[in-house]
């Protein structure tokens, strides 16, 4: 399982209302450490696909979920559990950091 974009008209169904905690990825194709992490998540995707969907918000295209959930740097990596957020994450961050970070709310 790949990692899952999100938009506007879909950000609702796919991480509010969804079973599994969402990891939401809010990126933008300017943005260096966004891309330096893109691989982390997509690997992330694919070992927790069990327990946990990974969504990515291109902000530059959606601007409007970047405002409304408070992102102003980039990436920020934001957990949902049963619609509300549950950790924030700034930054590329290295792979053992983030799933040791997650690990609480999983």
């Amino acid at each position: 399982m790949a990692t899952k974009t999100v938009t506007t008209d879909t950000f609702a169904q796919s991480v509010l209302t969804s079973d599994k905690p969402v990891l939401v990825d809010f990126w933008a194709d300017w943005c260096h450490p966004c891309h330096m992490l893109a691989p982390v998540l997509e690997q992330l995707a694919d070992e927790r696909a069990d327990d946990l969907v990974v969504a990515k918000v291109d902000v530059d295209a959606y601007p409007e979920l970047a405002e409304q959930y408070g992102v102003r740097a980039f990436p920020t990596l934001k957990l949902f559990r049963a619609g509300r957020v549950v950790h924030t994450l700034v930054g590329a961050t290295p792979k053992r950091v983030l799933v040791a970070e997650l690990a609480d709310h999983l």
